[in-house]
């Protein structure tokens, strides 16, 4: 704890110089004068990495991607000098300092509790909450990092790229669309505060009744597994490295209810990737599931 206090001094003292020019930025937890132009940015979320990469900045430390070693395929080339500084649940205080950032981008729902120690450090900025409307995040990391114009451009491709795949899927929006996540020893039904949720909301897509709420998931067990019907059904699987999501995912498709649902029967269910439409939860992830949804109902360029 000690090395710990030392490299927080170290940094702090660092920082002195930029207070002249700083702006200040509204966030979950309070009011924070940051930079004009942070160069040494640490992100402690998933989807704020992919903020962060999206509007041309490589941060110089984030926290590891839940899968991947350390960050996930798509954002691997991108990530190429940035330091690992532990699991978003597990932030590793002395790598942060050890980084001397001049911003911490981080999380109120996972980081709260280190909030005191991170500000030390460096001028930090909390997101709220991490669930379906990953754009009211991306706003308030793209004012963080100076680049709001930058982040309203980011946003309207976004927009434009929802509306061209709206347009193209045309009246195939009207299917229900079913989304189920597989894991060691829980499945997930999602609903619509979830990414993979919002998501097909912004493009247009009904749910199923049980989906069709402002709510997070259903956890349940197979025996739940009529609940999952739907027109369309994507699943995917969130697989730790041990095998284990994958068996569980086994498991349910193997069920006889499951084998007994109607969308199974009709040959419409989709296994997508987890990161893609779940984990990763960003701007970059955003797009890559747009990309399968076109690919999948045969729109894609």
């Amino acid at each position: 704890m000690h090395k710990l206090m030392k490299l927080m001094a170290a940094a702090a003292f660092l920082l002195v110089p930029l207070a002249a020019e700083a702006a200040e930025v509204p966030h979950a937890m309070g009011t924070t004068e940051v930079p004009d132009e942070p160069k040494r940015i640490v992100v402690l979320t998933n989807e704020g990495t992919e903020a962060v990469l999206s509007l041309g900045i490589q941060p110089v430390g984030a926290a590891n991607s839940w899968t991947g070693d350390p960050w996930y395929p798509h954002i691997t080339e991108l990530m190429e000098d940035a330091a690992p500084v532990g699991k978003e649940s597990a932030v590793n205080l002395e790598l942060v300092a050890a980084l001397q950032p001049d911003l911490i981008l981080g999380n109120k729902t996972r980081h709260e509790a280190i909030y005191p120690h991170l500000t030390a450090i460096a001028p930090t900025v909390f997101s709220e909450r991490l669930r379906g409307d990953w754009r009211e995040n991306f706003e308030l990391y793209a004012e963080a990092v100076g680049k709001p114009e930058e982040g309203a451009r980011q946003l309207e491709a976004f927009d434009a790229h929802v509306a061209e795949l709206r347009e193209k899927l045309g009246d195939k929006t009207e299917e229900r669309i079913s989304i189920v996540r597989m894991m060691a020893g829980q499945i997930r039904i999602y609903q619509k505060d979830s990414f993979s949720g919002f998501i097909l909301e912004q493009i247009g897509f009904r749910r199923p009744p049980n989906q069709d709420v402002d709510e997070f998931a259903l956890r349940v067990g197979k025996e739940s597994i009529p609940d999952m019907e739907g027109d369309r059904l994507f699943h995917f699987t969130y697989e730790t490295g041990d095998g284990e999501g994958e068996k569980a995912t086994q498991e349910v498709l193997s069920d006889p209810l499951w084998q007994s649902l109607d969308v199974v029967k009709a040959g419409k269910v989709h296994a997508v990737d987890d990161v893609i439409w779940n984990t990763a939860g960003g701007i970059l992830a955003a797009h890559l599931m747009l990309d399968d949804i076109a690919r999948i109902y045969g729109v894609a360029d």
